[in-house]
């Protein structure tokens, strides 16, 4: 059997400083007129290979899950596949119909009505105006904005867009489908319904790649995962071994994070540094089980904006404990955020997180867009066993909590 997706060598390379890839013509001849009036010497530029030496097969029906740290490649790599960027290296052979789906709105147009972006769709799948229709129904029912169909996309939610995007996606029938973290915008029964259609779609015999930062999300969905990290494959094989080479990549206790990133001109708002602090307040990565301690997010914002902060914290075997924002006391989403440097602090309760081991994913969620900055891993720290629930009693769960109990004489309420 010939494989769906087929990877040889693939390389892609950017050049630093440079909001363009470097084989824009437009703008290279920009640059050189720029140069040309301040009648400067050329510098020149650095390189940085996002993929390097890539290669893989995925099987007709195979469900590949596609992880790694932030700047390990896969978005780029999920960007070539979908003919958004071409390659400097290597090639890669689809066979089939591609349906993507790489962030809030792909291949949507902002001022056409739902129902004629679904139409739209499907005519760049180069299906038939009459195979669109016989699926429209089902496209409709599942996205769940049957109210908003004849509204311009523009006016939509983020969480509205996604909906619909995946339903596109899911039931044109393109032979490949390439989903990228994008389905974190929905809610989780929507969650598990786009998990439930990509199996579905599999057991058709098309093929899925999947990109998440959850990794319960790749253990449950996918048949296999490829790991990525610098560019490079590091481990292509089961879902729980790919997991265990993603966690190793940091494997080190830290209490700290720094950004050491460029900045990205295209965001309004980039994280910047996290800590975690002990209840004596001194930075700390292994953490008493009976004691509160707080969790500290540095960001910055270049714009202004509406946005929220927030964390999802994982244990180290990739289950996701809790997610919150900055914005969960206030009721809000997101909230006006002004320009400049700002630190966000969250106090975790004693008594609360089971003994092991900890990272966070660290996310600047926009109101209407969704996740625009997603650092992860960041933060590896340990809750000891001492004082905890889990020594004293044996108990068991994913958190430990100290619940308000009253006891009394029933009376007649029993």
């Amino acid at each position: 059997m010939k494989p769906a997706i087929r990877v040889e060598g693939l390389g892609k390379r950017y050049r630093l400083g440079s909001a363009r890839s470097d084989n824009n013509l437009t703008e290279a001849l920009r640059a050189a007129a720029r140069r040309a009036v301040r009648r400067a010497p050329a510098a020149k530029p650095a390189e940085f290979w996002a993929l390097d030496d890539v290669s893989f097969d995925v099987q007709p029906g195979e469900i590949v899950g596609v992880i790694g740290r932030n700047g390990a490649g896969k978005s780029t790599l999920l960007k070539v596949l979908s003919r958004i960027v071409e390659p400097t290296a290597g090639r890669a052979e689809l066979r089939g119909r591609l349906g993507s789906l790489l962030e809030v709105g792909t291949g949507f147009h902002p001022e056409l009505s739902g129902r004629e972006n679904v139409y739209l769709n499907g005519s760049v799948l180069g299906m038939t105006r009459r195979e669109i229709a016989r699926k429209f129904d089902e496209i409709v029912a599942f996205s769940e904005v049957e109210a908003f169909l004849d509204t311009p996309v523009k006016r939509y939610s983020s969480g509205m867009y996604v909906r619909l995007a995946f339903a596109v996606a899911a039931h044109l029938e393109p032979e490949i489908l390439v989903v990228d973290e994008v389905l974190a915008v929905g809610d989780q029964q929507f969650q598990d319904k786009c998990i439930g259609a990509m199996k579905s779609v599999s057991r058709g015999g098309r093929t899925v790649l999947f990109v998440s930062h959850s990794m319960t999300t790749v253990q449950a969905l996918c048949s296999r995962a490829i790991v990525l990290a610098g560019g490079k494959v590091t481990l292509d094989g089961t879902p729980a071994a790919a997991v265990r080479e993603y966690l190793k990549q940091a494997d080190g206790l830290a209490a700290e994070w720094r950004d050491d990133r460029q900045f990205d001109p295209s965001k309004d708002i980039m994280i910047r540094a996290a800590r975690v602090r002990s209840s004596d307040g001194a930075a700390a990565a292994q953490l008493a089980a009976d004691k509160p301690f707080d969790l500290e997010i540095g960001y910055e914002v270049f714009r202004p904006t509406t946005a929220q902060v927030a964390f999802r914290l994982n244990r180290d075997d990739g289950l996701t404990v809790l997610t919150t924002g900055d914005g969960d006391a206030r009721g809000v989403f997101c909230r006006p955020q002004a320009v400049g440097r700002h630190l966000a602090r969250v106090r975790v309760p004693g008594h609360l997180l089971a003994p092991g081991r900890y990272h966070l994913l660290v996310a600047a969620n926009r109101f209407g867009v969704g996740a625009v900055d997603v650092v992860d891993p960041v933060l590896h720290f340990q809750i000891d066993a001492t004082g905890s629930l889990q020594t004293i009693e044996g108990r068991l769960g994913v958190v430990l909590p100290l619940l308000d109990w009253t006891t009394g004489p029933a009376g007649g309420e029993w």
